[in-house]
């Protein structure tokens, strides 16, 4: 019993616990019964508290995103150059464009991979908060079927009007246009963007009857993004968080671009490559190394002090330099 009030606690009815989901319906626990909140009031505030500590991962993802706006034309010249001189077979030049690609995004601090910070930091609370609200709608934890407000007093049960999801798709594409998670309206993500403007629409069917619980969090991380989104768009905001001014690129001056799933695939290509590449100059490091520190190692086929068709005794036929540089 909790509250003192004949109401059974989340342990007692098998929920709870240590693990992510866990963590959540004791935070939500703790909300309702220790500060009193209703439990909607308690899932709104754990979605502000959860989202409030991942603030500063949002502000790092801002100011990634803008770096990398800014210096997107010149990082667009490299990879094409890169791409080049991979279509091409040069391996020299690939070699040359791979190191200049990555010495410029070292002397800039830029690295296209932090850009899956935010979601990758994101999509666990998602889950987490959406795993444990289901549990608790589906078992259903008795006092959630009246802790609703307004239309939807029970939280267990799904919207009667349907306002929750229509609510929650709107949002949805809202923070899409406005580039609420990424913190960037990035050339290279319009056609993701284009592609994901129509989610909102193909998943409302498969998640409008959800619990109301569930939307009640949905709609509230929501809105808290779009109102994130605004107060980074602050300059004094900006300027106090050390996030860069985004620059305006003029759409002519860019490089052409490949399309996003050839993208992809070259990316993967040049990714290979530049695995091989650095293969290849690690053993020809071990192949100096040791020709430095040890005796010297046959490297041809055949002795040239020896009679045509003899070798040194030991020598390997075939191509022996493979065992070193490849």
């Amino acid at each position: 019993m909790v509250g003192g009030v004949g109401e059974l606690g989340l342990v007692e009815l098998g929920l709870g616990g240590y693990t992510p989901v866990g963590l959540v319906q004791n935070l939500l626990e703790c909300l309702h019964v220790d500060v009193g909140l209703p439990w909607w009031g308690a899932i709104v505030a754990g979605t502000v508290l959860a989202r409030t500590l991942v603030f500063p991962v949002m502000v790092k993802g801002q100011r990634e995103a803008a770096k990398l706006n800014n210096h997107l034309p010149a990082m667009t010249k490299l990879t094409n150059a890169m791409n080049e001189a991979k279509a091409s077979g040069n391996k020299f030049e690939f070699a040359k464009a791979y190191s200049d690609l990555m010495l410029f995004q070292k002397k800039h601090d830029v690295n296209p991979l932090r850009g899956f910070l935010v979601p990758l930091v994101q999509a666990p609370v998602f889950i987490s908060f959406f795993m444990a609200l289901r549990q608790m709608s589906q078992l259903p934890v008795p006092s959630l079927q009246s802790g609703g407000v307004g239309w939807f007093p029970d939280l267990t049960a799904s919207d009667p009007l349907y306002l929750l999801p229509l609510l929650v798709t709107t949002s949805m594409w809202a923070i899409l246009e406005l580039g609420a998670e990424s913190g960037v309206d990035n050339p290279n993500l319009r056609t993701m963007k284009a592609v994901f403007r129509i989610m909102p629409l193909v998943i409302l069917p498969f998640t409008i009857s959800f619990p109301t619980a569930v939307f009640t969090y949905w709609l509230t991380s929501n809105v808290f993004s779009l109102l994130q989104v605004g107060f980074l768009r602050m300059p004094a905001v900006r300027r106090k968080l050390g996030i860069p001014d985004r620059i305006k690129h003029d759409p002519e001056a860019l490089p052409a671009r490949e399309g996003f799933i050839k993208s992809i695939k070259s990316g993967w290509k040049n990714a290979q490559a530049a695995q091989q590449l650095a293969e290849r100059e690690r053993r020809i490091k071990q192949h100096l190394d040791i020709a430095a520190k040890g005796p010297l190692r046959q490297t041809f086929a055949e002795s040239p002090l020896e009679p045509k068709g003899g070798s040194l005794p030991g020598a390997r036929k075939g191509r022996p330099w493979r065992d070193t540089i490849g």
